[in-house]
């Protein structure tokens, strides 16, 4: 999960959806925190870590990750699992642990290796699927909602988003918030539909709640000084997804072969 992506802003926002989406009641409502942590001697980056507060030591050390592309070197669960076991060498925390693979779609889970099949049916780890949230479920909250976006159909996904973006205006009465949740869904449509053309995002949601967001203006001041980086990074595993070859997926998004290359290496890597 890249530190600036969607699903770090939601959980560092609102840390309690990580156990709404396993249909759970949060412990300690607002008092778990979610951040990123070194594992010292390898310079592993651990992504998602929800931290309990010091005293509560009955509460576990979440671990969570998000796949949203194909594992084509076959390493998820071997490096999840890495990754939580250097943690606990490491830092040797007081607390139980639980780790939380979250997929946007089934399709993308390449299955529990025989080496972890002892943690199949473990409390100690748990698989999400976007596309599989029950309605009820994402229904409970406007970031739910957001989250089960992203798993679905793009034929879909537009309507959807627009409804949330009506329930933003109609249900969250303070303004800097109702901003933010409407960022978030403008973000899902940027992640979903990586090579659409922004004035197509616009149509989709509202020219001028568009242009009054934070969320476009840092877009557009994103791409006058830091070019197209983190759109591709969102746009090349869709398309590689779709079947794409690489060379087809440098055309489709006007670059060459070696950035597509060399994006994909670096996503393989984290």
């Amino acid at each position: 999960m890249k530190t600036d992506s969607l699903f770090y802003r939601l959980f560092q926002d609102h840390p309690d959806l990580v156990f709404q989406l396993l249909g759970g009641t949060t412990p300690l409502p607002g008092r778990y925190t979610f951040g990123s942590q070194e594992v010292k001697q390898t310079r592993f980056q651990i992504d998602g870590v929800l931290t309990p507060p010091p005293e509560s030591l009955n509460l576990p050390l979440v671990f969570v990750e998000v796949q949203g592309y194909r594992d084509q070197q076959k390493t998820l669960y071997h490096s999840f699992f890495a990754e939580i076991f250097l943690y606990l060498r490491d830092y040797q925390p007081p607390n139980d642990w639980l780790g939380i693979l979250i997929f946007t779609k089934r399709s993308l889970d390449p299955s529990l290796p025989r080496d972890f099949q002892d943690y199949a049916d473990s409390p100690r780890f748990k698989r999400v699927y976007l596309d599989e949230l029950p309605a009820d479920l994402a229904n409970q909250s406007l970031e739910l909602s957001i989250l089960q976006l992203i798993g679905l159909d793009d034929a879909v996904a537009p309507e959807q988003a627009r409804r949330l973006v009506e329930r933003a205006r109609a249900e969250v009465t303070d303004g800097a918030e109702r901003e933010r949740v409407i960022e978030l869904v403008l973000t899902t449509l940027v992640y979903k539909f990586p090579t659409f053309e922004r004035e197509a995002i616009k149509q989709m949601l509202g020219l001028n709640e568009l242009k009054q967001t934070r969320f476009y203006q840092e877009i557009a001041e994103e791409e006058r000084s830091e070019g197209r980086e983190e759109v591709l990074a969102l746009a090349i595993p869709s398309l590689l997804e779709l079947g794409l070859s690489i060379d087809q997926v440098a055309v489709k998004l006007k670059t060459d072969v070696a950035t597509v290359e060399r994006i994909i290496q670096q996503q393989e890597l984290n």
